[in-house]
């Protein structure tokens, strides 16, 4: 039987580069500030769907929420296998908590099982720049489907149920889950795939409707070069929030009950150190010292 599975993704900065502008003073993250990459959990997300396509057949869509250059995270998709992509963008969505992006990506969600039952939502765990692992489940919650977590391995699809080997933290356990469900994916499962050069040539030049009119003259180019690449298969697909029918209720700032509080920049320095002798009693001596201060032990 053959599946039909989507993939939410996100673009992300590089929080190994992180700089003093990293954060705005609303407490809001400035991706401006740093290089944006694909999160590294999804890319797995991506892979386990890929392999389960390979194996039962069907068809992998990968969905994003963000601005237009987003779409970079979407073609990179394609080059690795995916057989479509949407981006959602709108400047209501703006400042959305992980309760508002949650709803946002289900409609979506639900959108794209308007023609054909989505059978399987995979995510990464967790994003690297909130490293909060909420927006799965609470994706999984809104849609009201079972949810398997930090899954290393789809193991079998069949009679209706996911086989899953998930990390406990202490070892692993093989769970089996009722479909429609939702799986998120962790690091420890088959390595992602890298971009094939065939598909690098071939959707290179695919773009959506908010990049054509960033760079386009007129309104009148942006058609003719939409409908060019819609006739080639190179039109992204491209949704706001009237397009997958959200409650503007939910969504952005309005409908994120998440405030920030007060943000506080730490700074480690060092205030001393202590020096040790190589020597058996010299080192006896600090253990015993750390042990009495509660440091270890």
């Amino acid at each position: 039987m053959a599946y039909n599975i989507v993939v939410l993704v996100k673009q992300v900065p590089d929080t190994k580069r992180l700089t003093a502008d990293a954060m705005r003073d609303d407490g809001t993250v400035n991706r401006t500030a740093l290089p944006a990459i694909f999160n590294p959990e999804d890319l797995y997300a991506l892979e386990t769907a890929l392999r389960i396509r390979e194996r039962y057949g069907g068809r992998v869509t990968v969905v994003t929420m963000g601005p237009p250059q987003a779409c970079e995270i979407l073609r990179e998709s394609l080059e690795r296998g995916a057989d479509d992509v949407a981006l959602i963008t709108d400047r209501r969505a703006a400042a959305s908590d992980t309760l508002a992006t949650s709803y946002i990506l289900s409609c979506a969600v639900r959108k794209l099982g308007a023609g054909r039952a989505v059978d399987l939502v995979i995510c990464g765990r967790q994003a690297i720049d909130g490293d909060t692992a909420q927006v799965p489940p609470q994706t999984a919650e809104k849609l009201g489907w079972p949810q398997v977590t930090y899954v290393e391995t789809v193991e079998e699809i069949g009679d209706g149920r996911v086989l899953a080997r998930r990390n406990t933290g202490r070892g692993t356990e093989r769970v089996s889950c009722p479909l429609p469900c939702l799986l998120t994916v962790t690091d420890g499962g088959p390595q992602p795939r890298p971009p094939s050069a065939r598909r690098i040539m071939a959707v290179k030049k695919a773009r959506s409707r908010a990049e054509l009119e960033r760079d386009a003259r007129d309104d009148a180019e942006v058609l003719a070069r939409a409908e060019s690449l819609r006739k080639r298969g190179l039109l992204i697909t491209q949704w706001d929030l009237d397009d997958i029918e959200a409650d503007l209720a939910w969504c952005g700032r309005d409908g994120s009950p998440t405030k920030v509080k007060r943000i506080q920049s730490v700074v480690l320095t060092g205030s001393g150190f202590k020096k040790v002798e190589p020597a058996e009693e010299a080192v006896a001596a600090m253990v015993h010292e750390l042990i009495e201060d509660h440091t270890i032990g």
